[in-house]
């Protein structure tokens, strides 16, 4: 049985990764997303097992140690990780399936999974950034700052991207999205990849 694809979906932090996931699971169900764990505390619309999996710190420190994550990342003061169990099962089944990370996560996962597919998404400019972030309205002065700040650090990252999306309108960029995923599967499939 043929491998299936992982595609690692990044960006800065308000790009809007998680819209543009959520609008491409909506209507695009023959790949599976997994779920992060985060110490961060949930936002009001967050649902714990939906969003992500909600964790103290000790048990976050619990799992890093027994080697349950493919990637783990402290980002804005919070730790995040990807669990390792579900990727891997879902591509030794076939599956395709796609991560939402950051940045740091996503060069962790290179060196593990140097076949996998990055997909990085461009904020329009740095003023709808900067909007979108305070529109969440769950940032203080200062992580908003901060945000802003790694923004351009992050940016300078799309060079080791395969492919690079500009999230102006979701559903475009949804769409933009959906071509990578043909685009990749057709490739594998003719035995390019």
């Amino acid at each position: 049985m043929q491998k299936g694809i992982l595609f690692v979906l990044s960006g800065p932090s308000g790009v809007g990764k998680g819209t543009v996931l959520e609008g491409l699971m909506d209507d695009y169900n023959d790949i599976n997303y997994s779920i992060s764990v985060t110490t961060r505390t949930p936002r009001e619309d967050e649902i714990n097992g939906d969003d992500y999996f909600f964790v103290s710190r000790e048990k976050f420190e619990e799992m890093k140690e027994k080697n349950q994550f493919l990637e783990t990342a402290k980002v804005h003061g919070n730790y995040y990780g990807t669990p390792r169990h579900y990727v891997e099962e879902c591509l030794s089944k076939g599956e395709d399936i796609i991560l939402e990370i950051d940045i740091q996560g996503a060069k962790q996962i290179k060196k593990e999974f140097d076949d996998a597919v990055y997909i990085f998404l461009l904020p329009p400019n740095y003023e709808e950034l900067k909007t979108r972030l305070e529109k969440r309205d769950s940032e203080t002065p200062e992580s908003l700052k901060r945000r802003l700040k790694n923004a351009s650090e992050e940016i300078s990252e799309v060079k080791n991207y395969d492919y690079s999306i500009v999230n102006d309108k979701v559903g475009d960029t949804v769409e933009e999205v959906k071509k990578v995923i043909k685009k990749e599967r057709k490739l594998k499939k003719r035995g390019k990849v």
